[in-house]
């Protein structure tokens, strides 16, 4: 087949992503499409792991009565440092993962447990916060213990309230941070390639990524409003409802978000369908 016939010859598409940046890529080059590599933000490791190593050595010693997992990113980052800590860590943490009641906020929990060989009892009804505490709401939570992976450096207040309101203790931890990636340049390269209508589409993976275009946005002449008027102008793509939602918020048409599975394939999918 040759390049003309691929379905997304011809169309560019930015890609704020940063962790996947090149898996992404690879899979819509492989169909034809010209990408715009724009990271915007990177992840890092809690810049002090005794907190974070504490927290799982009270999972091992103490195990939770419930583990709420709202990222797959948290669970990723413990067991890599787990696995530098070495020792009997890495096999005592996964270990007491298995017997907790383990309730993920969406996909990617689930998925980084499946590496480790576990699953997820359930999965929140919505991938939310709101969705989270919807599954839980019918639970008698008086006296358990609740261990929450966080979202970030967010200390989701909303959902540790709900926990401690209902008789819970709760427990939380912060196994990475978020970080600018290469200042603001890399910013103002995307902004300047949609104002200008240099892609077709922008495809955005995290809420986050979101809110540090707007960031920078509000830092430039031209302003949020030329940023909305620009957007208007090229499809826009959210991998899931939490980056669509967060996209609605700031104004944004959102036009193609995969169904039920919100993963990047299936993002690629939607966006061969709607521009191929």
């Amino acid at each position: 087949m040759s390049t003309e016939d691929l379905p997304l010859s011809g169309r560019r598409i930015a890609l704020p992503e940063s962790r996947e940046l090149d898996l992404f890529a690879d899979m819509l080059i492989k169909r034809g499409a010209g990408v715009l590599r724009c990271p915007l933000v990177s992840i890092h490791d809690a810049p002090d792991s005794a907190p974070v190593l504490r927290w799982m050595r009270e999972l091992i010693d103490k195990p939770f009565d419930q583990l709420i997992l709202l990222t797959g990113e948290g669970l990723r980052r413990m067991v890599l440092l787990a696995e530098r800590e070495g020792g009997a860590l890495y096999a005592d943490f996964v270990a007491a993962l298995g017997p907790i009641s383990k309730l993920t906020r969406g996909p990617k929990p689930g998925a980084a447990l499946r590496k480790l060989g576990l699953k997820a009892d359930r999965v929140a009804i919505v991938p939310t916060t709101e969705g989270v505490i919807e599954t839980l709401k019918s639970e008698n939570l008086n006296g358990q213990r609740i261990g929450v992976q966080l979202y970030g450096t967010d200390p989701n207040l909303r959902l540790v309230e709900f926990l401690q309101e209902a008789g819970a203790q709760v427990s939380t931890v912060s196994p990475y941070i978020y970080a600018d990636d290469v200042e603001d340049e890399q910013v103002d390269h995307l902004i300047d390639a949609l104002l200008a209508t240099e892609v077709d589409a922008v495809a955005f993976t995290s809420a986050t990524q979101v809110r540090r275009l707007f960031q920078v946005a509000r830092r430039r002449e031209q302003g949020e409003a030329q940023l909305l008027a620009a957007f208007g102008k090229v499809k826009v793509a959210a991998v899931g409802p939490v980056v669509k939602d967060e996209l609605v918020a700031y104004g944004v048409r959102v036009d193609l978000m995969p169904e039920s599975s919100f993963f990047m394939k299936p993002l690629v999918r939607e966006l061969v369908k709607v521009l191929g």
